[in-house]
């Protein structure tokens, strides 16, 4: 058990940390950061945010964290989005920024009418990376769980809906899912290989899967650089992510490796950095990095809460 929450802190401060790493420059183009790479934690930049301060990745990780020490409620999670988005909580510094379109619609509209029966955008242009970016708290209370496969992928099915109810979001939150799963069992790169196997013949029927069929093809890791997107639509993020997993020996070269792709910096290195933690481990994290992290103790603490 003490092995299993020391696996929970590499997953959520992997992903804490490389989304700070990626807030001083995001939207900076690829060729800027070829010029002047991200190495270090850095301050302030695009949005002008201390060293250390982490974005919406994060704060809808947390909010997600807050209530997984009761029993899993996904009001409870909207109403804690609520709180984020218009008062500032979950947040570094008291102050909400960088909040995508189709989540501030999914949260405006459950703050007006809490009780419609659907709060996310279900619309092919509302596929960008806000429900994946926030998915792995509800990948790990599945993998701990007891609930069946079916179950576990319901929940992880409702928890994107919450703000991405397309079928592409969706089903990017489950091949991320079925990836994750397998590291916690066996933290090894052929661990993501077998979860990506198992995802495709769970899902082989379904159309949407074709959108991401370069991360199940053998020569994925062979793909160069300038032939992958680091935009914010959910398929890019994906596989961005992935790529920068398979194509690194370390956390620390994935997430620099992610970041310094550009433009959506902090969701890629978010997403990338979860895995990576759980791949390599928490140690692998840099400790000054670690310690450059605001409010690192504020999420250790709601990670232990929800582990118990």
């Amino acid at each position: 058990m003490e092995n299993l929450l020391k696996q929970a802190k590499a997953v959520i401060l992997g992903h804490a940390v490389a989304d700070a790493l990626g807030v001083p420059v995001e939207f900076c183009s690829r060729e800027e950061l070829d010029v002047s790479p991200v190495i270090n934690m850095r301050g302030y930049g695009t949005y002008n945010m201390p060293k250390g301060s982490w974005s919406d990745d994060t704060s809808m990780t947390l909010c997600a964290l807050e209530v997984m020490d009761k029993k899993l409620n996904f009001h409870s999670v909207m109403l804690n989005f609520c709180k984020w988005y218009y008062k500032g909580e979950f947040t570094p510094t008291g102050k909400t920024f960088d909040v995508g379109g189709t989540c501030a619609t999914a949260i405006e509209r459950y703050y007006l009418e809490p009780n419609r029966e659907v709060f996310g955008v279900n619309s092919e242009r509302a596929n960008g990376n806000g429900a994946l970016m926030r998915i792995n708290p509800f990948c790990l209370y599945t993998y701990k769980s007891d609930l069946s496969l079916s179950a576990k992928l319901e929940v992880i099915e409702i928890a994107t809906t919450l703000t991405h109810a397309h079928k592409r979001s969706i089903l990017a939150s489950k091949i991320y899912a079925f990836v994750l799963w397998e590291l916690l069992k066996n933290s090894s790169k052929e661990s993501v290989k077998i979860g990506l196997v198992k995802a495709k013949k769970h899902f082989e029927k379904e159309e949407e899967l074709a959108k991401y069929s370069i991360i199940f093809d053998k020569d994925f890791e062979k793909v160069k650089r300038e032939d992958i997107s680091s935009t914010g639509y959910v398929v890019d993020s994906l596989i961005a992510s992935l790529w920068c997993l398979l194509t690194t020996d370390s956390y620390k070269g994935c997430v620099l490796k992610a970041v310094n792709l550009g433009n959506d910096t902090d969701t890629i290195g978010a997403i990338a950095g979860g895995l990576a933690g759980a791949l390599y481990g928490l140690d692998s994290i840099p400790k000054e990095w670690l310690d450059d992290l605001l409010k690192k103790d504020y999420i250790e603490e709601l990670i232990e809460r929800a582990f118990s």
